[in-house]
């Protein structure tokens, strides 16, 4: 279930960077038939009036998760759920999880044990290389801006190319993953 659920993160990946999504589904050893489909019934399960709740939904695709730790956010308290995917061996498909199964988040993070890239300039900010987290934090202070899309977030920041000149930056992340970044006006 675990490949399937990597084709329905690859199927929103591929609108922004179709090269990359399409040579990850070969890797998979899927068709791409087979990533409509899985996408089709992901959606289906999603968006049916019978549908789970999210939380319980993750659980029936992606099976128990590797870890559960306790988090904080704020005033609140949830669980961070994490799922190993085929595709990102060094990430982690991370859920964090309210009371009553209400899903906060999902996307994906560095797996604990995985070094993170070491981000100093624009340069080192290519698709795929790099969550949201290690975006902001390299680039601090970094400010959300609007998505395009539930699974899509985007940031704000200024960094510096390799000369050192700063530059005002977005940057789009579809499930935490960087797919682009560009100049803000």
């Amino acid at each position: 279930m675990a490949l399937d659920f990597s084709l329905v993160l690859l199927r929103r990946m591929a609108d922004h960077n179709p090269e990359l999504a399409e040579d990850a589904r070969r890797r998979l050893g899927a068709s791409a038939t087979e990533m409509r489909e899985a996408n089709k019934h992901w959606q289906a399960m999603a968006r049916s009036p019978r549908s789970r709740a999210a939380a319980t939904r993750y659980r029936a695709v992606l099976g128990e998760p590797e870890s559960v730790e306790p988090r904080r956010v704020g005033d609140l308290e949830c669980e961070a759920w994490r799922w190993a995917l085929p595709l990102w061996p060094d990430l982690r498909f991370e859920v964090l999880v309210g009371e009553g199964g209400a899903v906060w988040n999902e996307w994906l993070v560095r797996a604990p044990d995985a070094p993170a890239p070491e981000l100093r300039t624009l340069e080192d900010l290519t698709p795929w290389s790099c969550t949201l987290e290690e975006v902001a934090a390299a680039f601090a202070p970094a400010r959300p801006i609007q998505g395009t899309a539930p699974s899509r977030q985007a940031l704000a920041f200024t960094a510096p190319d390799r000369d050192g000149e700063p530059h005002a930056m977005a940057a789009e992340f579809t499930w935490g993953l960087l797919q682009r970044t560009a100049l803000r006006d």
